[in-house]
């Protein structure tokens, strides 16, 4: 860390003119987001009404493309050969510099926004941004929007695209687009993710792979003719137990999931003659991944041939691990920390009061205090406890650890050097994937945690654009780290799938 921190320090010393400059920068960038804030929050706030599942974010990506159109973007959709993504490129040359948008949003997670009790919003749409994607494109449309303004007064600084990556918690999104091409020619890509906290995401992610294993047997009369049946689901149960035997003979950091998702029927009467189960397979590397699917396949087709049962497998869906690229992490850290943390004023902070205090079970609360306290400390509390938004910019740390999920950044970081933060949309301690995450979307507190970062990346974008040091060296760790190779977890037949 200390020699990528040095990097950027003795660039600084050897023109004295950057600093000045970055401060033009800065001030650039403020004006061009307050310039289109309405927009901006207009656009979030319709996408978390719009509240569409993966693949199916059709009302977002028409509502992307007319605003991004209106703005003076080249917009492609349907790129990598998905309808709901998207490509919004302005300028022309070198560097091309990416934001990576999302805005799927989760199953049965609707909630009235602003609202400190569990109550759906109005509708009949079950779903609801309880990961904050609407915040999370709006974010990125308002860098590149910035980025934009920029160009079109110093039209030889290069080109800006917009990726509109659809389907991330199904986990496949970017990595269909990054095995298609769609991210070929870019020399950056800086991204964020809504959260409780302002940080930069250096930690590195787990590589996963999502399979429906399917056994065919044959039914029969449970009591009166059993050893006419073929039991499916004997199959299955069979493959979880051998799998749970392999879990002894892999490495310590992976992870094995599975749920039934057919087990032949209702009847105990009956051998079933059909199930499915479904399979989530994460490690800390892709290759690793790819061994232990391997050997569960395996473990698949025993229990097949111990049941007498045919089986046949199908790779949903699959994403490769995060690689956060240090110089650009770097870069975009120092522009957080010149941009400063999101401020809220004390509406904000009352309403972060009663979503800290209101919300959660007592045990929910007793582990929310506890995280904290390792985090912040014991002396912080009670300065959390009645103000719970995090108002300044956490120190850079490189520890080499794996966070325990996954994201599809990830495959984009294998053909990108690739930067991505996280920003306070919520208050601290709310977990994603959950009501209260959703009812923060469309408030004052995660409209300016947005705009915040949105600032924040348009000026990593500009400092990296306008520094061939900065790119060079962001090209030597990523090709040190990848060597320049991708390997797409999903195969090339397998395209984006709109059920399950």
């Amino acid at each position: 860390m200390r020699h990528r921190r040095n990097f950027l320090i003795n660039l600084r010393k050897e023109d004295p003119e950057i600093r000045t400059n970055n401060m033009d920068k800065k001030e650039f960038v403020l004006k061009a987001v307050a310039d289109k804030k309405a927009l901006i929050v207009d656009v979030s706030d319709k996408i978390f009404d719009y509240a569409e599942v993966g693949f199916h974010e059709f009302k977002t990506a028409k509502l992307y493309e007319e605003v991004l159109k209106k703005e003076g973007f080249q917009v492609e959709m349907g790129v990598g050969g998905m309808p709901t993504a998207f490509k919004a490129v302005y300028g022309s040359g070198k560097p091309v510099i990416g934001f990576l948008a999302e805005y799927d949003a989760l199953p049965e997670l609707s909630q009235e926004g602003g609202c400190t009790m569990r109550k759906e919003a109005a509708g009949d749409n079950p779903d609801g941004h309880g990961c904050g994607h609407n915040l999370l494109g709006a974010g990125a449309m308002a860098a590149a929007l910035a980025v934009k303004a920029y160009i079109e007064e110093h039209p030889e600084a290069g080109t800006v695209i917009l990726f509109g990556c659809p389907s991330e918690e199904k986990g496949d999104g970017k990595a269909i687009m990054a095995r298609e091409g769609v991210f070929d020619g870019v020399d950056a890509a800086f991204t964020w993710h809504p959260g409780d906290k302002n940080a930069i995401w250096s930690e590195s992610t787990l590589a996963n792979v999502s399979v429906f294993f399917n056994f065919k047997g044959v039914t029969s009369h449970a009591a009166a003719a059993p050893e006419l049946g073929r039991s499916a689901l004997d199959a299955a149960e069979l493959m979880s137990v051998g799998v749970n035997y392999l879990r002894e003979h892999i490495i310590s950091d992976a992870r094995v999931h599975y749920a039934y998702r057919d087990v032949g029927g209702i009847a105990p009467n009956v051998v079933q003659g059909h199930s499915r189960v479904h399979y989530f397979i994460r490690a800390p590397k892709s290759w690793q991944v790819k061994e232990i699917y391997k050997r569960v396949v395996d473990v698949a087709e025993g229990a097949a041939k111990m049941t007498g049962t045919e089986m046949t497998y199908e790779l949903y869906a699959g994403l490769s691990d995060y690689i956060p690229n240090h110089v650009l992490s770097e870069v975009l850290h120092e522009s957080m920390e010149e941009i400063g943390a999101p401020k809220y004023d004390e509406a904000d902070f009352a309403l972060a009061s009663k979503f800290f205090h209101e919300t959660a079970t007592p045990d929910e609360m007793e582990a929310k205090r506890a995280s904290l306290r390792k985090l912040f400390g014991a002396d912080h509390m009670e300065e959390i406890e009645a103000h719970p938004l995090h108002t300044s910019i956490a120190p850079l740390v490189w520890n080499g650890k794996v966070q325990a999920g996954s994201t599809d950044v990830g495959d984009a970081s294998y053909v990108i050097p690739t930067a991505m933060c996280t920003t306070a949309t919520a208050t601290l301690g709310t977990a994603a994937h959950t009501w209260q995450m959703t009812a923060h979307g469309n408030t004052e507190i995660a409209h300016k945690a947005m705009l915040n970062v949105g600032e924040a990346m348009a000026l990593a974008a500009l400092k990296t654009m306008e520094s061939p040091e900065i790119l060079k060296k962001a090209h030597d760790e990523w090709m040190a780290e990848t060597n320049g190779i991708y390997e797409c977890p999903i195969p090339k037949e397998v395209g984006p799938r709109l059920e399950d």
